[in-house]
């Protein structure tokens, strides 16, 4: 009796804890982009090992620099929501140009109530896209779609699979995150977005 009212209590309370982001990752998911995700550990290993042998030793300290900070535990939408700073850093792109790391931008993610949302609201490149649970506590899986400023807004996920991007997103320290996508479809092998919280 004592186990089967402990078990309900663990249930009910599971049950009122809200998602972080927008529950499971969509079932309209490409197999592309499944297969980036897939091969998320063994791209990001290799790229970094090829900006590392960038010949620009202050853009490889600033990479570093980035890379510092161990995935923390999301612990809901106020350690997300908010204005950030944010920058990217592209690794792998070629041997001659193997790291190259963009200045700083703006960016906001909000929480409508239904899931977590970011958007790259400065820079002639942007991004916009949806957060979702993942099976790693630890960590938010990104859909979005890349574009340009000068276009006004981004296409909905699905309509153009060469701007469609997959990411994960980790929280590094109370005001840090970054938010890693394999196999981006241009200039590199894999991307880096830092974020940093605006004050």
């Amino acid at each position: 009796m004592v186990l089967r009212a402990t078990l309900a209590m663990v249930l009910a309370l599971a049950a009122a804890v809200p998602a972080l982001a927008d529950g499971d990752l969509p079932g309209k998911l490409s197999a592309d982009d499944k297969q980036r995700l897939e091969s998320f550990d063994s791209v990001r290993g290799e790229a970094i090992g090829a900006a590392r042998e960038s010949d620009d030793k202050a853009a490889v300290a600033t990479l570093d620099q980035i890379l510092s900070g161990k995935p923390q535990a999301i612990r809901g939408a106020t350690d997300l929501a908010g204005t950030w700073r944010c920058r990217v850093a592209k690794l792998g792109g070629s041997d001659t140009l193997p790291l190259v790391i963009y200045d700083w931008f703006r960016c906001r993610i909000t929480d409508d109530g239904a899931g977590l949302r970011l958007d790259k609201i400065s820079g002639s490149q942007r991004t916009a896209g949806t957060f979702y649970d993942d099976a790693n506590p630890d960590r938010l899986t990104y859909v979005g779609t890349s574009y340009y400023g000068s276009e006004g807004k981004p296409k909905p996920y699905g309509k153009d699979a060469e701007r469609d991007q997959v990411a994960y997103l980790v929280r590094v320290g109370p005001d840090r995150l970054r938010l890693e996508f394999p196999s981006p479809r241009f200039e590199s092998q894999f991307d880096i977005m830092e974020l940093e919280r605006s004050r």
